[in-house]
């Protein structure tokens, strides 16, 4: 394995000097809040620090320690978390407040392999929490570190295949004290210096030492695979709206995709794209009784990480009203109403604004 002079003693320093100032980060002298970095190290997986600002807050706001949080409603919690998406990393949330209070007394485990044992904490979040909240001397790697990794060995092995090799190289800089400073001090480096794009390498503390800046190509790295096309869906999205204004909405399966939320009931979501009438007998027994549809143009798309979805909502006025949930517009948003679901709501109140005659073609 390739080696490097060792990177904490200058990182550090850097730290000391120039570390950001995040809300859930402990100030230099302060001991770290375990709720609350657990809190922003879920809330920031696949998310920006800007977004996660005021989600931060208002749950702190509303359930201020573990304990509080644990006796949520879960509905409660899906709604404060709607906007930050993955819903799944919600439901993991709440499931693991309720284990900390339920098997630790409401207080987290310091240790990495007893945070790997809890709902929703896989290897990276247990190693950062153990690191950032007790101090231990973790191997911390997530995005940011990889590529400060890459470009320090100049690791040619292209990503993901090269994170097993990148997370081995990052486990031999561990310094054996601040191991959670020394974690949060590359997480800094990776956002404010040793960028994507354009990385500052003249101001870097690791730049006598990083391979990719003495051969001059450091931006290069991490290098990638060529990235497969994403594949798309078809789905025709149902929205019923009875006389008082409310539309006809239900709750998702408890897993998989969007699980336990509001939804408008659509067709199944597949590899080629049908007409109304395919769509409705596809539904078959959820589909309810017969309605005068009308198409809505025009065709919306909604990209997931995975896939893109190509959809088409079908409108109309509910005869017989269907069991299910009846909810006005402002009740459905008030709840946990994923992105997709919202834009749909939001869609077919601009069109019934412009007036339903122009805005539907009949089928």
């Amino acid at each position: 394995m390739q080696q490097a002079p060792k990177v904490s003693p200058p990182l550090l320093k850097w730290y000391d000097k120039y570390r950001r100032v995040l809300p859930w980060r402990a100030l230099p002298g302060q001991t770290p809040n375990p709720y609350a970095v657990w809190l922003s190290e879920v809330m920031l997986q696949q998310t920006t620090v800007a977004a996660v600002g005021p989600y931060y807050h208002a749950f702190l706001k509303r359930w201020p320690k573990v304990t509080d949080l644990a006796k949520a409603e879960r509905d409660d919690v899906m709604s404060e978390w709607a906007g930050l998406g993955y819903y799944s990393r919600a439901r993991n949330l709440y499931a693991c407040a309720q284990a900390v209070v339920a098997n630790h007394n409401g207080k987290f485990p310091e240790t990495e392999a007893e945070l790997l044992r809890l709902p929703g904490i896989g290897p990276y979040t247990a190693a950062a929490i153990a690191a950032i909240a007790f101090d231990q001397s973790t191997n911390v790697v997530d995005g940011n570190v990889e590529r400060v990794m890459a470009r320090l060995y100049r690791v040619q092995t292209p990503m993901p295949l090269g994170k097993t090799e990148i997370k081995q190289l990052a486990a031999t800089q561990v310094p054996a004290k601040r191991g959670g400073d020394y974690a949060q001090a590359l997480m800094d480096l990776g956002a404010t210096v040793c960028t994507p794009r354009s990385p500052d390498c003249p101001h870097c503390p690791l730049r006598k030492m990083c391979q990719g800046y003495a051969v001059g190509d450091a931006a290069q790295y991490p290098k990638t695979l060529p990235k497969k096309a994403r594949p798309i869906r078809y789905a025709t999205v149902l929205v019923l709206q009875d006389k008082d204004g409310r539309y006809w909405m239900r709750q998702r399966p408890e897993k998989g995709l969007l699980a336990a939320m509001l939804e408008f009931p659509s067709s199944p979501w597949q590899e080629k794209a049908q007409d109304l009438p395919q769509a409705l007998a596809g539904m078959g027994p959820a589909l309810p009784a017969a309605q005068k549809w009308k198409i809505l143009q025009p065709e919306l798309r909604h990209v997931f990480t995975h896939f893109e979805l190509r959809f088409t909502i079908a409108y109309a006025r509910a005869g017989k009203k269907p069991d299910g949930l009846w909810l006005t517009a402002d009740e459905a948003r008030s709840k946990a109403l994923p992105s997709l679901m919202n834009k749909v709501l939001n869609q077919t109140e601009t069109q019934m604004t412009r007036g339903i005659r122009g805005a539907f073609t009949s089928v």
